[in-house]
């Protein structure tokens, strides 16, 4: 029997019979064959059930997404148990639903690439479960897939990206930034030593109560946040971009939490507000927040491409920058980020917005690209674990200071 880790008993793997049933319900031609490498990826690290058909030459030739955010926005956060059951219920309904779209059989499928880390346990358990008993069945190749790596990588299908250059990771779980030197094989030049840029906007917008203005009910924190700074005058208050002094390419996020906190208690006694009521100032608060939490992130930025030019590791001419992760759809950070750019005469990519958030496009191409390089092609799945915890993002990542 296969451990997938302590917690594995909690974990409801989907019987042969259904597998065997949701495999007949694909009626396509025997006689059909498709020239391309194709993978299935299956992505269910977090609290987004998405699966897509990527081939070899960049062709999404099918996708599908289910997004739990609205039951998240009503507890004030995502709860674990209630994501692993909503991906149980859904899994299956989103790889039946891009693969009938892609328009390819189970059987043609080249490999079967899913998230296996970091991400929430009783998420990466669900996806791990259901992408096993299909390789099983179907007797293909099984690629193990790094949710960062599938960030880092995404622009490869967008656009032409040759390697070496440097990558910005910020979402709500992760922030980083690296050298991508090739498929498996990044240089960490530095990372959050703390919480994440969009954990850090989303629990603002909690404090602030957002979710009850009228604007921002059905938005997440992060997007909350930037729609109501931009009726927000930034200088109103003060709020300095964190470890100003470090000579690192590190980041930090908590100072900005503790210091919106102080402000907006500051500001319920002076309007004699009650916890949970939408403050007046909540627009100048959400604006200076992300001003400051856009300035740290392009002054770490700079200095990760200063370094990496002054070592000869980016090209001093067409050097390019790829920003990816759910805070990269932040329009003022990604503007901040232009400035430094422009000033470096780098190049700033971005995928598009909706692959900026997790989604199964970018692991079915990470599939592709370990695919093409030959690396960690599984054909026996016996012993393969989810890793939850996010202690060493690459393997092959070295700490530059």
């Amino acid at each position: 029997m296969l451990i997938l880790n302590k917690t594995a008993g909690v974990f409801a793997k989907p019987s042969n019979r259904k597998i065997y049933a949701f495999l007949r319900s694909f009626n396509f031609h025997p006689g059909t064959q498709f020239l391309h490498k194709v993978v299935l990826g299956i992505e269910t690290s977090c609290d987004d059930t998405a699966a897509a058909v990527v081939d070899e030459t960049g062709n999404v030739l099918g996708e599908a997404i289910h997004s739990q955010m609205e039951v998240h926005l009503k507890t004030g956060g995502i709860i674990p148990p209630v994501a692993q059951q909503l991906h149980r219920e859904n899994i299956q309904r989103i790889v039946q639903e891009a693969l009938s779209a892609s328009r390819i059989s189970p059987n043609e499928l080249s490999a079967i690439a899913t998230t296996i880390k970091p991400g929430l346990a009783l998420s990466l358990g669900v996806g791990l479960s259901f992408s096993l008993q299909l390789v099983n069945q179907l007797k293909k190749p099984f690629i193990p897939i790094h949710h960062m790596e599938a960030h880092a990588l995404t622009i490869r299908l967008t656009n032409q990206v040759e390697f070496p250059f440097l990558v910005l990771l910020i979402s709500g779980g992760h922030c980083l930034l690296a050298l991508v030197r090739g498929v498996s094989d990044f240089l960490l030049l530095g990372k959050s030593l703390d919480i994440a840029p969009g954990d850090m906007l989303d629990k603002v917008a909690r404090r602030l109560s957002l979710i009850k203005h009228p604007e921002c009910s059905g938005m997440s924190g992060g997007k909350a946040v930037e729609h109501l700074a931009k009726q927000g005058n930034r200088f109103h208050f003060d709020i300095s971009p964190p470890m100003h002094r470090v000579k690192n390419c590190d980041f930090s996020f908590t100072g900005l939490q503790y210091v919106t906190e102080k402000i907006i208690m500051q500001k319920e006694k002076e309007e004699g507000s009650e916890k949970g009521q939408v403050l007046s100032s909540a627009a100048d608060i959400a604006a200076a927040v992300q001003h400051a939490a856009a300035c740290h992130i392009a002054k770490r930025t700079h200095r990760a491409i200063l370094f990496c030019k002054q070592r000869e590791l980016l090209s001093q001419s067409n050097a390019v920058l790829v920003v990816s992760g759910g805070v990269a759809s932040n329009f003022y950070i990604r503007r901040a980020l232009e400035i430094v750019t422009d000033a470096t005469q780098c190049t700033l990519l971005c995928p598009p917005p909706r692959l900026c958030t997790d989604n199964g496009v970018m692991i079915a191409w990470n599939g592709i690209e370990r695919l093409r390089a030959g690396l960690s092609i599984l054909h026996d799945v016996e012993g393969i674990r989810y890793e939850p915890k996010y202690v060493v993002p690459f393997i092959n990542f070295v700490q530059v200071t």
